[in-house]
């Protein structure tokens, strides 16, 4: 009975060190300043999509139109 007692303790002692080991790391933070932090939510934020699509046809679109201004703009001068 004594080393049924004497192992329980053991275990729950060994179970209290690796539980502080594991409450000591949990403290530590993995960003270096908030900058890196709100660069690192947004950066994820953007790749699960709540911003939102990009605009690149929008772009894309403009630029066409304007290409397509300034050639008739050049066939009507000449």
């Amino acid at each position: 009975m004594l080393r049924s007692a004497t192992a329980n303790l053991h275990a729950n002692l060994s179970a209290l060190e690796a539980y502080a080991e594991r409450a000591g790391s949990a403290l530590a933070c993995a960003y270096s300043s908030s900058a890196e932090f709100d660069a690192a939510l947004i950066a994820a934020r953007r790749a699960a999509g709540v911003y939102g699509p990009r605009r690149h046809r929008r772009r894309m679109l403009v630029t066409a139109a304007g290409l397509a201004a300034g050639l008739l703009a050049i066939f009507l001068i000449i």
